[in-house]
């Protein structure tokens, strides 16, 4: 049978544009308080001010205003995205975002009380991607290194790319905001804003270091020289036309790299990410470095990846001992 359709997102820019002008004005300053007064991604900030104008939205729609929202309204919102299909982690994510929103808005004077303090979600199914074996990760490494064996540029980017993802592990938002300025070569670190405006300095190893110099010396000049800019773009790494590399472009790389290695699970730069941690904390490194690494702002986020390590050493155990 083939898969049922798909649902159809909602169209929450034409939402916006039909909404109050007040209620529009509203939503305008939660925009400008989550990006200048929180620093919070242009990612983040578009999924939080997406939810309250869904949630502003289903408001209006009921016949009410901005300033009779409560904890029913805030309810019947979060029912009626459980009814549109919205699983677990989804309600947990937009009850999060609901209360950042009833909290600035109570604290912006729009609302007299906020309601969003005593909403409650299910809590989210906190579950990883499939990791990359330690062999697997070598294989992959390699047969990158094997695709840029004949010099081309692209190439050679892309195994700079996957060497220094699963180096650091830092996000694909944090790679493609690298500058060539923000790679010490001589202490064999990066330099990265990550989440909140937060910047961190994250090791890599004598591999991606050889790869990411052969990105620089030869790959990245002569795209430049083919390209319109002609040299000014400080991007560490580039595009095909000269410019900054897109986040889509580098989750197209690692897919193509990983799923070269028979057998791999296919993944984006987050898997390699995953990979990266799960391997630290099996090779004995302890949570809090792991934490520092990755730029996790809570060490419960980071301890997620040893219920991977402990999968995988209760696996082992099943198969190799004899009372198991």
């Amino acid at each position: 049978m083939p898969p049922p359709p798909r649902s159809r997102r909602p169209d929450l820019r034409g939402l916006r544009a039909t909404l109050p002008e007040p209620v529009q004005a509203v939503i305008a300053g939660y925009e400008r308080h989550l990006g200048l007064e929180r620093g919070l991604s242009a990612h983040t900030v578009r999924a939080y001010v997406g939810d309250a104008v869904s949630l502003l939205g289903f408001v209006t729609e009921a016949g009410g205003a901005l300033a009779d929202l409560d904890l029913a309204r805030l309810r019947a919102w979060l029912a009626a995205q459980q009814t549109g299909g919205a699983g677990r982690t989804t309600l947990a994510r937009r009850a999060a975002s609901a209360r950042t929103f009833t909290a600035w808005a109570h604290r912006a004077e729009h609302l007299a009380t906020d309601p969003g303090g005593r909403l409650a979600a299910p809590r989210a199914h906190r579950t990883l991607p499939g990791v990359l074996r330690a062999g697997q990760a070598g294989e992959v490494m390699r047969a990158s290194a094997a695709g840029a064996a004949e010099r081309d540029p692209i190439a050679l980017r892309d195994r700079a790319i996957v060497e220094l993802l699963y180096a650091t592990g830092i996000r694909v938002s944090e790679l493609c905001g690298l500058d060539v300025g923000g790679a010490d070569f001589s202490r064999r670190v990066v330099t990265v804003l990550g989440k909140g405006g937060k910047e961190r300095v994250v090791p890599f190893g004598v591999p991606a270091a050889g790869a990411l110099g052969d990105w620089i010396e030869e790959g990245r000049p002569k795209i430049l020289a083919e390209s319109a800019g002609g040299g000014v773009e400080p991007a560490l790494f580039l595009g095909v036309r000269g410019k900054r590399v897109d986040p889509r472009a580098v989750r197209r790389v690692v897919h193509d790299a990983v799923t070269a290695v028979p057998g791999t699970p296919d993944m984006g730069p987050h898997g390699l990410r995953h990979s990266a941690a799960t391997h630290l904390l099996e090779g004995g490194a302890d949570l809090r470095s792991v934490q520092e690494l990755l730029g996790h702002a809570t060490l419960a986020t980071t301890q997620l990846y040893t219920h991977v390590t402990v999968d995988r050493l209760k696996a082992i155990h099943d198969r190799a001992h004899p009372r198991a």
